[in-house]
């Protein structure tokens, strides 16, 4: 019996595998064992700071490695991802995974949802599950799309034989709203490397027709001074600043040696755990339930997702880096929203953000992080909505 919102427009071309998460219990098995023999690091100084000033404590490691084993169940998390319809396809000899809420109405708008780093599209399910509840098949004015970008979970690739960035998923992601029958338009929504993907497509792609983020990886304009700026935006450049300082080392070493510390974290959970669950832990407004980091390192490990999903961080080594988003040629000229939240690692002011592209949407969160999709499902899911009605109609000439 095929689940609700799972049948793709008439007009899809793409060959649609349906797909249904079914870990092996030999990789349950596995992790199992391989946590429970994972050995901690002695007590040192750094490691038993509770301010987490130079990274997790052993304290958090040890906690949450008895929770893994003893609480979490990966079973709940598979049935939850398996009650969304989900699709692979091929393009580019590349596999693509993808969850999908289709709507029967022949208006819908179609969107895209980007993910980034050390995201998945789990991030996205919270938004998803609140507009399955809200509308049925043939009231959803929406076509939802949320692909794992090529190397992450249970999509293939990158190549092997070949360099492969941020503007190859977008050709990529492209083509695959082309084959889901939307090649007259679609929307694109992204946090974080999603983020770069957005303003590739809305830049390069004709099918994109509006680019909504919620960050900008950009400098400081070209004859902007800081004085016009409040003392909230001014707090969000200065912690940008300590955190291309102080929290930037995993990027380095991401671009730098990704063959290196992809062995690292593919030898050990707890060292995955270690290594991302920092990451949840510091770019976060509220604390995240240790459920969902556990849910989201679970996925990466049993799905083998960390050495191939760093590719991206190539591209910022060896400097220039890649090209700032205020640069000329990524500027987007299509209609183009933003969704600020305050503890985003790159906060950036609003009169920065103009400068990047077309601007006739902006909405300042008083809550949520990095990770806004998961952190803020009604928030940004309500911004989605409110950036769609307000630019779709003049696309498509609607009344």
């Amino acid at each position: 019996m095929s689940l609700p919102f799972s049948t793709p427009p008439s007009t899809a071309t793409a060959s649609l595998t349906p797909f249904q998460a079914a870990i092996p219990k030999a990789k349950l098995i596995e992790l199992e064992t391989l946590l429970k023999l994972a050995k901690f690091a002695p007590p040192t100084y750094e490691n038993s700071l509770t301010d987490r000033r130079y990274g997790v404590t052993t304290d958090w490691l040890v906690t949450m490695r008895d929770q893994w084993l003893r609480s979490y169940h990966w079973k709940s998390t598979e049935d939850r991802i398996n009650s969304f319809p989900q699709y692979l396809t091929e393009i580019e000899g590349l596999t693509l995974h993808f969850v999908g809420l289709f709507s029967e109405r022949e208006d819908a708008v179609p969107i895209l949802l980007l993910h980034g780093w050390p995201g998945s599209f789990l991030e996205f399910l919270p938004i998803l599950q609140k507009f399955r509840e809200e509308y049925t098949p043939e009231t959803l004015p929406y076509h939802l799309i949320v692909p794992s970008l090529p190397g992450f979970t249970f999509s293939s690739g990158p190549p092997l034989d070949r360099d492969f960035g941020t503007g190859d998923i977008a050709r990529v992601l492209d083509q695959l709203m082309k084959g889901l029958g939307f090649e007259s338009g679609y929307v694109a929504q992204g946090g974080d490397i999603g983020s770069r993907i957005a303003r590739h497509l809305g830049v390069d792609h004709e099918s994109c027709k509006a680019v909504h983020v919620n960050v900008v990886f950009m400098r400081k304009p070209d004859g902007m001074t800081n004085d016009h700026l409040d003392a909230f935006e001014i707090e969000g450049i200065e912690n940008a600043a300590k955190f291309a300082t102080l929290g930037s080392g995993y990027a380095m070493e991401h671009g730098t040696r990704p063959s290196t510390i992809g062995h690292v974290l593919s030898s050990s959970p707890l060292a995955l755990l270690a290594w991302i669950g920092e990451k949840f832990l510091e770019w976060v407004d509220d604390p995240l339930a240790s459920n969902d980091i556990l849910e989201s390192i679970t996925l990466y490990w049993l799905t083998e997702t960390f050495p191939r999903a760093i590719y991206c961080y190539r591209q910022n080594y060896p400097a220039p880096a890649i090209p700032a988003s205020n640069e000329p040629r990524w500027y987007i000229h299509k209609p183009f929203g933003f969704s600020s939240f305050p503890m985003e690692l790159a906060r950036m002011p609003r009169s920065w953000i103009e400068t990047t592209g077309n601007l006739v949407f902006w909405e300042q969160h008083q809550k949520g992080g990095h990770f806004a999709a998961l952190e803020q499902p009604d928030e940004l899911k309500a911004d989605l909505v409110k950036f769609v009605d307000q630019v779709w109609p003049g696309i498509t000439g609607a009344e």
